[in-house]
């Protein structure tokens, strides 16, 4: 995606022409993509299995709008009602996931739940520059 350009304002410049962003290529910034296409994410599934574990730590991928999150062959679409325990439901099964950030201190769980959390392989480099991160 492409950062956002210094602009110039004709008014208080002079200039002839404004260029603020490519809209094409953008990507939307939101709490959930920081502005990234792919990000490392806790995924977790509400109504049972995600390939072996009840929750991984792997890449994901974002639409343009960051509403839509793709993993593992799924199209994941943000829940309407964005309930406590669930925030992305599968398009084509309706499944119920929780998507969020990494959380430093490593707590992606509910505090109340004790779910197996599995960390895919091309992931752990990235997981571990997350979790070791300072200042949040």
């Amino acid at each position: 995606y492409l950062q956002d350009v210094l602009v110039c304002n004709p008014a208080a410049d002079g200039c002839s022409a404004v260029e603020s962003r490519n809209k094409l290529d953008a990507m939307k910034k939101n709490q959930l993509t920081k502005g990234a296409k792919r990000r490392v994410m806790y995924i977790e599934n509400k109504d049972g299995d995600l390939d072996g574990a009840s929750a991984r730590i792997d890449w994901v991928e974002f639409s343009k709008s960051g509403l839509t999150v793709y993993y593992g062959g799924r199209k994941l679409r943000r829940s309407k009602g964005r309930g406590i325990s669930r925030n992305y439901f599968d398009e084509e099964t309706g499944e119920e996931y929780w998507v969020s950030g990494v959380k430093k201190r490593g707590s992606n769980t509910h505090w109340a739940q004790f779910v197996k959390v599995a960390v895919d392989e091309d992931a752990k480099e990235e997981y571990e520059r997350l979790r070791n991160r300072k200042g949040t």
